[in-house]
């Protein structure tokens, strides 16, 4: 099981990237348009910089829903691999079975 104040700091980060997602893109929007001008895009940078650090998408880690585990998850399942493992083991995931060989 992860640290929780690690599991918490990801929610947190989460939640403000939903709420500054719309605001993020609509300056980057502005920072990327070459036809307006220098001192208009500026100053949407200067915006976004103020924004605080962790609304940013890419500051957000993929964790395991039921561990917390950051490494070794699939997007898919929101889940680490050692809790699909498990899982699978206990019968819970229909289909799957343990290998052997």
């Amino acid at each position: 099981m992860a640290k929780l104040s690690a599991i918490n700091k990801n929610n947190k980060r989460i939640k403000l990237s939903n709420k500054y997602f719309k605001k993020r893109k609509k300056l980057k929007k502005i920072i990327m348009d070459k036809k307006l001008p220098l001192e208009e895009r500026f100053k949407a940078q200067q915006k976004l910089s103020k924004l605080p650090r962790n609304s940013a998408m890419n500051r957000i880690m993929n964790r395991c829903q039921i561990t917390g585990r950051p490494h070794g998850v699939y997007r898919k399942l929101k889940i680490s691999r050692i809790a699909l493992r498990q899982l699978g083991l206990e019968g819970k995931i229909p289909g799957m079975i343990k290998s052997s060989w």
